[in-house]
């Protein structure tokens, strides 16, 4: 497999353009402080808060969120320390504001795409958290905004950020091992129920309900919480693939040195020992036909079962990656890892930071003006976030059938069909007998990676369909950024 080093990969991709100094874009002075708002900060964006503080050079303007006690808990930090701060509910209006150079996103996965095409119209940076989009077409959207407006958009993945990643995959990508095979991603991550309701859930008073919407449908709260378990249900999240898993895929991804979409695409999944109102899966497993060397990734939500001699890792690693070369494999992700031989003999250790100055970096980028100066432009995490999507499509796609079944539609792959052996037993550890609550083998899609569509046999409009959605006026991700 041909060598692809960052420097490599920046100069043959969209970004070569950006090397030069963006146009009409406001210069910093080396003693001139980057003002920058975050939008939404319940959870990752208190993270990005406390990041940007730490700074120098950066000061923190304005904070906007649609929950009026997550602001007034803020506003008290920043009054101990005796810093003045504007607040929006709004982030329409925080967007006039002209005091604003940049913002950072860390609402829920419906809004990202459209906060930060707002943005780049208005004229400020953006550092949007993963997954970028809640579909492939927004973060092609974002993209777009981002070149026509000449903005620095930066992709949350911190990991792109780890100090010692791009020696790993350079070592990798050299064959030092042998030829790269197979990447496999891997999000073991224990997920409780959300629980079950009865009936409508009241909103907490101080939401705005409209606003918290935005481009999703707005519908009556049905399910206990209202706040993070947002994640597990279509219209406002990704399920576990998008949430912790689009941080390994784009390892994945890097590692085998792909600068597009794969043409193939199949998952399998459900939402397993637990009856609640989520309805994204929390065991799935999916293949992205990269050729030659595919990724596999593996989500898996419930606890590891006692009576069961497999262990819930992968070669030791419960989330991160493992990428499989003819000689051997790396075992690792965020903070780096180990090179084994094929006898799990420990070859060759890589350590690293774990990338927690992804945001240094996109301030170093909003300075110099060059968008080859970041570690993850926004096309990187559109192209990560995309694996996400598809893979989601294939399952919603899907059908329930016996393991069998399942087995017969995946032979041609013996990586893959590995791979469901160990999710079956994965399950059977958890009592959950897939020949009586059946898996659901999604659509076996081919994507047209130039035009970002499905194409192929199977219903192409319903995949298609998926690709995009129904956005709830004034909330639009309009077709010409």
């Amino acid at each position: 497999m041909k060598s692809i080093t960052r420097r490599d990969f920046v100069k043959g991709s969209v970004l070569a353009g950006l090397a030069l100094a963006l146009p009409h874009s406001r210069i910093f002075g080396a003693n001139e402080d980057i003002r920058v708002a975050v939008v939404g900060f319940r959870g990752q964006g208190g993270g990005h808060i406390k990041r940007f503080l730490g700074i120098p050079g950066v000061k923190i303007v304005a904070l906007c969120d649609v929950d009026k006690n997550v602001i007034a808990g803020q506003v008290a930090e920043f009054e101990k320390r005796n810093e003045k701060v504007d607040v929006y509910t709004d982030v329409r209006k925080l967007l006039e504001d002209k005091n604003i150079d940049a913002i950072s996103i860390a609402t829920p996965n419906h809004w990202h795409a459209l906060i930060s095409i707002w943005a780049c119209q208005a004229g400020k940076d953006v550092y949007v958290e993963k997954p970028v989009s809640h579909n492939i077409y927004e973060g092609r959207k974002i993209v777009e905004a981002a070149r026509k407006y000449n903005r620095i958009v930066q992709a949350g993945t911190h990991k792109r950020s780890d100090t010692i990643l791009p020696e790993v995959f350079e070592y990798l990508q050299k064959d030092n091992i042998g030829k790269i095979k197979l990447a496999r991603g891997f999000c073991y991550k224990g997920r409780k129920s959300i629980g079950k309701v009865a009936g409508i859930q009241p909103i907490p008073e101080s939401v705005d309900y409209n606003l918290w919407t935005g481009p999703a449908p707005l519908v009556p709260l049905m399910r206990e919480k209202l706040h993070y378990d947002w994640h597990w249900v279509w219209p406002t999240g990704n399920g576990d693939f998008g949430n912790q898993g689009v941080h390994e895929v784009d390892l994945c991804r890097w590692a085998i040195g792909q600068n597009t979409l794969p043409e193939r695409v199949m998952s399998i999944g459900g939402r397993f020992g637990y009856d609640d109102d989520g309805t994204t899966p929390n065991t799935q497993i999916a293949i992205l036909d990269y050729k030659p060397a595919p990724i596999i990734f593996e989500v898996r939500g419930l606890p590891f079962g006692e009576n069961s001699s497999e262990a819930n890792n992968y070669k030791g690693i419960k989330v991160g990656i493992v990428v499989e070369c003819e000689g051997g494999y790396f075992a690792g992700g965020g903070g780096g890892g180990w090179v084994y031989d094929n006898n799990g003999n420990k070859v060759k250790q890589f350590l690293g930071d774990g990338g927690g100055k992804h945001q240094d970096n996109f301030i170093k980028a909003v300075r110099s003006r060059k968008g080859s100066d970041l570690n993850c432009d926004i096309l990187e995490g559109h192209l990560s976030s995309a694996l996400c999507h598809m893979s989601n499509i294939s399952y919603r796609l899907g059908t329930k059938v016996g393991p069998e079944k399942i087995r017969e539609g995946i032979k041609a792959s013996g990586e893959f069909t590995e791979t469901f052996g160990r999710f079956q037993s994965h399950l059977e550890a958890n009592k959950v007998n897939i020949e009586e609550t059946p898996a659901v083998i999604g659509a076996a899609l081919k994507m047209d990676p130039k035009k970002e569509m499905f194409v192929g046999e199977f219903p192409t409009q319903w995949a298609n369909e998926l690709l995009n959605r129904d956005y709830r006026k004034p909330f639009i991700v309009p077709d010409q950024v």
